[in-house]
């Protein structure tokens, strides 16, 4: 580890070794809505890098301790600057597996243009250019409406998910106008649907055109329900948790007329419960927020939505929107319209459909929470084996298919009770105990040393699961080690020895130079052999808590110990 100051910052990188959307403009539809040993599998995988970014404003930093080879050097604060912004990913995770490969999460993932700082070099259209721009996308580059609509239906869908919980803002409504906006609230009611919200749709000036009538087709057969604008509620926040106003986009002009004044109003009114801090609904607006012109605003008595969707990329009126979330929706742009219309936008992470875009909104720490959903956890379904139960609930998290279901945080504390904790990786388990193998010579090695018992922690997310497990801990044999050891791929291998895990070094070139070396060294494929001061520990457990998150935080909890 190498730490460096700027001045009283710190900065430091920790390096690891190891192991839109643009639709036909249809101003004829609009402007008529304006007339109306068990041994654990492990995965073969290439030497990677994890990038992560921290900032101290301590003088006098502690060492940091990792399950793998770090190290770290110092970075320059305009370095900082340039990728602070890529954190934003990281804000707004999302909780169900089933949509969270649509939403944004750390990538390295380049998208359209090169990466904008916040908002200010983001890229603005015209309502002419958002026209043309759909005309290229239909027209010589090949898209039909339907399928820019089903990305751009998708695209809202993720973004409400990236921020509303479906387990706290389950009840959707969705506002749909004649036109291609709101086609695109359809399919994301569909969408929203299969995200486990419960939507329905106030669909007052239906287009008889097959696309759209197929679309609700689609809805009805999911149950799906259609809401009259005369059955509404006056007030849709006691119904509704989110309103998504998909009435009018980008080429809607003039004035709204019956019955889209009157929503408009609605959904203004739901402005004014949340001024006067009551509880009112949180409004996405699809593109533009409805009533809006597409250079200006909505003024002083329109639509404030809590989200923006952009779709292809942000119009002008985006400019005017402040409210907390902005997302950006419609992955499809062609490099050839990114290049003709020097269009600047950010880059979807991952496999993500959309991408948050300005400054992320201020987050009441105190108020964060998660109200879990569970089956519950009786007492004559655990088994009597603590062993067995761990064995159980780790088959559950695989079958699941959670990410790196061994990952386990494990704290241990010096001869003088101060403790620290790090994340590592689990390697086996069998009634002997919990197995992880390090550096024998890091920080967690010296505490063990000095003081052998320890406690694992093993926090399964997507089951609303977590186990503890606290013991004495011990080396593994020598034997065991070495057997480990030529198991893992020859690059982690050669890490294991390049690396020297809690101490200081000049830089990366030194980790690379000696990474070189040794694999021309051993290019021939012989024997690698394992470094002295690395191998195995194996926590032999003394008390197991098994705890399942529960409603209202009366969470099921099971303590156990090894018969």
């Amino acid at each position: 580890n190498q730490n460096k100051h700027l001045g009283h910052h710190k900065f430091t990188i920790h390096y690891s070794l190891s192991e839109r959307s643009g639709r036909r403009s249809d101003a004829k539809e609009a402007n008529a809505a304006s007339r109306p040993m068990w041994p654990l599998a492990r995965r073969s995988r290439k030497m990677t890098r994890l990038l992560f970014l921290t900032q101290s404003l301590s003088s006098n930093p502690k060492p940091i301790s990792h399950s793998h080879t770090y190290y770290n050097y110092s970075v320059s604060r305009s370095f900082h600057n340039s990728i602070s912004h890529l954190s934003l990913a990281f804000l707004y995770p999302i909780r169900s597996p089933a949509i969270r490969a649509f939403c944004s999460k750390p990538s390295s993932t380049v998208g359209v243009g090169s990466l904008p700082s916040m908002t200010e070099d983001i890229s603005y259209l015209t309502q002419r250019e958002a026209a043309e721009i759909d005309e290229i996308l239909m027209g010589p580059l090949g898209f039909s409406v339907d399928q820019l609509m089903e990305l751009a239906g998708l695209s809202v869908a993720t973004s409400i998910a990236e921020v509303y919980k479906p387990s706290e803002h389950n009840r959707v409504l969705a506002i749909c106008g004649p036109g291609n906006n709101g086609g695109d609230g359809l399919v994301a009611a569909r969408h929203l649907h299969h995200f486990g919200y419960k939507p329905s749709v106030c669909y007052p000036k239906r287009t008889a055109k097959p696309l759209y009538t197929g679309l609700v087709t689609q809805l009805e057969s999911l149950s799906v329900p259609f809401i009259s604008v005369e059955d509404l509620p006056l007030d849709l926040s006691k119904d509704f948790d989110i309103i998504v106003d998909a009435m009018f986009g980008f080429s809607f002009h003039g004035s709204p007329r019956p019955p889209f004044d009157n929503l408009i109003q609605k959904l203004v009114c739901i402005n004014n419960y949340d001024q006067t801090h009551q509880k009112s609904s949180a409004i996405v607006s699809i593109d533009i927020p409805s009533g809006w012109h597409v250079e200006g605003d909505g003024g002083a008595e329109g639509i404030k939505p809590d989200m923006l969707v952009s779709l292809t990329a942000p119009k002008l009126c985006a400019k005017k929107f402040f409210g907390p979330h902005h997302f950006l929706g419609g992955r499809f742009v062609p490099p050839s319209i990114a290049d003709k219309y020097k269009l600047r936008l950010p880059p979807y992470p991952g496999t993500s459909m959309c991408v948050r875009i300005g400054r992320p909104a201020q987050v009441d720490i105190s108020a964060l929470r998660e109200n879990y959903i569970s089956p519950e956890f009786l007492e004559e379904q655990v088994e009597a084996d603590p062993f067995d139960q761990f064995r159980k609930w780790f088959d559950d998290v695989v079958a699941a298919g959670l990410r790196e279901p061994n990952a386990m945080a494990l704290s241990t504390a010096s001869k003088n009770g101060k403790p620290s904790s790090r994340m590592v990786l689990l390697k086996g388990f069998d009634k002997n105990g919990f197995v992880w193998y390090t550096n024998y010579e890091s920080r967690k090695a010296h505490e063990l040393s000095e003081n052998p018992h320890a406690s694992l922690l093993f926090h399964w997310d997507g089951l609303n699961r977590q186990v503890r497990v606290e013991g004495s801990v011990e080396k593994v044999s020598d034997e065991e080690s070495d057997q480990y050891f030529h198991s893992r791929p020859r690059g982690s291998q050669i890490g294991a020895i390049v690396s020297k895990q809690s101490t200081v070094v000049p830089g990366r070139h030194v980790l690379y130079d000696q990474y070189k070396e040794l694999e021309e060294k051993f290019f021939d494929g012989s024997i690698i052999p394992k470094p002295k001061n690395w191998g195995g520990y194996r926590l032999k457990p003394e008390l197991f808590e098994f705890w399942q998150g529960q409603k209202s935080r009366l969470h099921d909890r099971w303590f156990l110990s090894p018969l």
